[in-house]
C-alpha cells in the first residue's frame, strides 16, 4: 500500500484481541501509520483475555501517537484531515448498533463520524454472537450506507453459538485497500 495513514479502532470483543493485533501489526509493518483509538471498554477492562493495559500498550507500539480514548480526542481526526481512512477491529454488536443508529457517546464512534463528515471510508470487521438476531438489521442497514465496508464474515460457530458471526480478520488490509478504491471486497460471506 502507499504511505497510508489509518485510525485503528478497537472495541470490547476482548475474545478476538489475539486474532486482531497481529492484523494490526502486519499493517504497521507493510508501512501504515496506525493513529490507534480504542473504545473505553477495550481500553479499561481486565479480562480473561488479559490485562486491558497490555492490549492498549501493544496497539500503541503498532501505532505512531498514544491511544484515543476520549470523544475529544477523536473529533478532530476528520476535519483535520489526520487519516485517510478507519478500521474498527473488532466491532462490536454494541458499535454496530450505535454506528447504525447514528449514537456518539465514545471514542470509535465519534471517530467514524469525523472519519464519515469528510468522507474517508470506514471499514467495519465485526465480532458479534446476536449478528444474526439482533445485529442483523445493524449490519443490513450499514450495508447500505454510504463510506461503510465489511470485512468478509460468517458464523464462527455454528454448532454452539447459531447466530454468532465474526469477520476473517486476515483480510483486513485487502478489505481496506479496496475500501480505499471505493469497492467492497467479494464474496462478503465466508465459511469456515
Amino acid at each position: 500500500m502507499k504511505e497510508l495513514t489509518v485510525v485503528a479502532a478497537m472495541c470490547g470483543s476482548f475474545c478476538t484481541f489475539a486474532q486482531v493485533l497481529p492484523q494490526w501489526e502486519r499493517l504497521a509493518g507493510q508501512g501504515v501509520w496506525l493513529r490507534p483509538v480504542m473504545s473505553q471498554a477495550a481500553a479499561g477492562t481486565d479480562t480473561r483475555f488479559g490485562r486491558a493495559d497490555d492490549w492498549k500498550t501493544r496497539l500503541e507500539q503498532a501505532g505512531i501517537a498514544p491511544v484515543i480514548t476520549t470523544v475529544d480526542q477523536a473529533e478532530p481526526l476528520g476535519p483535520q484531515n489526520m487519516a485517510d481512512a478507519m478500521v474498527i477491529a473488532p466491532c462490536t454488536g454494541n458499535t454496530l448498533a450505535k454506528l447504525a443508529a447514528g449514537i456518539v457517546d465514545g471514542p470509535v464512534t465519534m471517530a467514524a463520524k469525523s472519519m464519515l463528515r469528510v468522507n474517508k471510508p470506514v471499514v467495519v470487521a465485526f465480532s458479534t454472537n446476536d449478528g444474526l438476531a439482533a445485529a442483523a438489521q445493524n449490519i443490513g442497514r450499514l450495508l447500505n450506507t454510504r463510506n461503510f465496508y465489511f470485512v468478509p464474515f460468517g458464523q464462527d460457530d455454528p454448532a454452539h453459538k447459531p447466530h454468532s458471526l465474526q469477520a476473517d480478520f486476515s483480510l483486513l488490509g485487502e478489505t481496506l485497500r479496496q475500501a480505499l478504491e471505493g469497492r467492497q471486497i467479494q464474496p462478503l460471506l465466508r465459511q469456515k
